[in-house]
């Protein structure tokens, strides 16, 4: 593999701009483009945008292919070169939204590097470059992935990006090492339910029941809650009525190329559950 400073120069040489000012980045036959999730907080009746997660939808021959495809692809010695490329493309398109006020949440795979070394310098890399596109520390929220990690590791990358103001979050609650002991070792400001997990997990006629208490131990622990992969009414009124925190899924609004226009328009939750004839709606509920 080559050093972090060549690495560094070939991520900074293979991002281009398009001609609407739009950055994209080139990897083999493939184009990479930006695309941001808005992640929603419910407010009065309505869920406002607060926040979008930045996503990458990669292109080969001017077609979009499948993001898991793509980078399962991607060759070991290749992936920090292009868990860096991404995460330089959401920070470069971010500013395209043309919204005051949300926050990015990107992706961390702690697998991608487990040199503390290079990773530590990673992450001090992505500081130093956040002025350069109008950004600060605390609009970002790192999502540490469900990987395995080295635990001593993995506590020294968060306490760095917590130390200059990044919020942590643990993706992917509830499976594979998105555990409470994560939960417990991280401390993060948020954590995000897996969406397949909770999709599963209503489908208990006492869901509903069930997820409150789960939701309001997070709470204890310091953490907002977000429920992602939100698809059918029945999952938004559960996640409603369990008191979580941020909300993110199709149902809501689906992910959108960095240059698309933006709907900063609240949704109405009434609206949102009426879709499904079989859900009352939250205000003609006793």
């Amino acid at each position: 593999m080559s050093p972090p400073k060549e690495r560094r120069r070939d991520v900074d040489a293979a991002i281009f701009v398009d001609e609407v000012g739009i950055a994209y980045g080139v990897y083999e036959p493939f184009r990479l483009r930006s695309a941001y999730q808005p992640i929603f907080a419910p407010r009065d009746g309505q869920l406002a945008a607060v926040a979008v997660e930045g996503l990458i939808e990669p292109h080969r021959a001017g077609r979009a292919c499948a993001p898991r495809t793509f980078f399962d692809g991607v060759p070991t010695p290749d992936r920090l070169y292009v868990e860096t490329m991404c995460r330089m493309l959401h920070l470069r398109n971010f500013g395209n939204i043309g919204v005051d006020g949300l926050d990015l949440f990107f992706n961390y795979n702690p697998l991608v590097n487990d040199h503390p070394g290079r990773a530590l310098a990673e992450i001090r890399l992505m500081t130093r470059h956040l002025a350069d596109f109008d950004l600060h520390p605390g609009m970002l929220v790192c999502e540490v992935t469900e990987q395995a990690a080295d635990d001593a590791l993995l506590s020294r990358l968060v306490r760095e990006m917590r130390r200059d103001g990044i919020r942590i979050a643990i993706d992917d609650f509830g499976t594979g090492h998105s555990t409470e002991e994560r939960v417990g070792l991280l401390r993060p400001d948020i954590v995000k339910i897996d969406g397949a997990w909770f999709a599963e997990f209503c489908r208990h006629a006492a869901a509903e029941r069930f997820f409150r208490p789960l939701v309001s131990s997070l709470h204890d622990r310091g953490a907002k809650v977000l429920v992602e992969g939100i698809e059918q009414p029945g999952h938004l009124r559960v996640a409603l009525e369990g008191g979580v925190d941020l909300l993110q899924g199709f149902l809501l609004a689906r992910p959108a190329l960095a240059g698309t226009f933006f709907d900063e328009e609240p949704l109405s939750v009434d609206a949102l559950l009426g879709r499904d004839s079989k859900v009352v709606p939250l205000h003609q509920r006793r």
